[in-house]
């Protein structure tokens, strides 16, 4: 789907990181998007940053009732959806033995549920007009995960099966969808658990959110089924396919001994 001047794009989790970054080259080809988030604050400023008028809309991913909301407010004012970007997303490491149920389930509901009800309700808006595309922010964690990202993983892995299934329910509707898996990108995303994640899990060499915005972009508009940035991604989920073994000495090598040898 060629992106246009004029054209309406929803993205939650606009108001940092990957999300402000692509809100930002969206509104740098002309599309008027919907900045979604539970920071209106914070959107009130991207918005006032970017070239063209945009729709500052409030909206917590884990309420049904707000992000139907926000949607029904988004298209009120900008008249249809034609891109909606499910990005919303938060990350709580550590092991998981350790880890309370409370932000084990805000994972789930925030990263997985979150993704459901956005497309849930953003869906039918580009089915109506037979034309559009969505996007599904996963992360390469679903194609390979890590010590201390059990749940983390998990909840980015069932993203994964979703937009793959869904994709192919879509054919013929006149409506795609792309499933994004970054790597390391330098946000704001692990700067709460700063202190306590251990030395080798501190990203280094993290991807400038902007260029991954860039490739997104240049995603949809080769109508895409998934992207992998940098490339490397993809490269770590084939190796772990073809030897599970040679994966896990890399990633004890990268990550250190928490990961356990494989027997198999």
């Amino acid at each position: 789907m060629k992106i246009e001047p004029g054209m309406r794009a929803f993205v939650t989790g606009a108001s940092r990181g990957i999300g402000a970054a692509l809100a930002r080259a969206l509104a740098e080809q002309g599309v008027t998007v919907g900045l979604a988030a539970r920071s209106t604050a914070e959107l009130e400023e991207l918005a006032a940053s970017l070239p063209g008028e945009h729709v500052v809309v409030e909206c917590d991913v884990t309420s049904d009732e707000s992000v139907r909301e926000a949607l029904e407010s988004f298209v009120a004012q900008a008249g249809g959806i034609e891109l909606l970007v499910a990005n919303a997303g938060i990350t709580h490491y550590g092991p998981f033995r350790e880890q309370g149920m409370e932000e084990i389930l805000q994972m789930s509901e925030v990263n997985w549920h979150g993704t459901l009800r956005t497309v849930h309700y953003g869906l039918p808006y580009l089915l109506d007009r037979a034309r559009g595309q969505v996007v599904v922010i996963s992360s390469g964690a679903a194609l390979r995960s890590f010590p201390w990202a059990a749940v983390y993983g998990g909840t980015k892995a069932a993203q994964r099966m979703f937009a793959e299934a869904l994709r192919h329910e879509l054919s013929g509707t006149g409506v795609s969808l792309t499933t994004v898996y970054p790597g390391e990108i330098a946000t704001s995303l692990h700067d709460h658990e700063q202190h306590r994640m251990p030395d080798w899990y501190r990203p280094s060499g993290a991807k400038d959110p902007s260029d991954l915005a860039a490739a997104i972009i240049e995603a949809v508009e080769e109508d895409r089924r998934s992207l992998w940035y940098p490339p490397s991604v993809r490269l770590l989920q084939h190796l772990h396919n073809l030897d599970p073994r040679l994966s896990d000495a890399i990633l004890r090598r990268l990550r250190g001994g928490t990961v356990a040898p494989r027997k198999d």
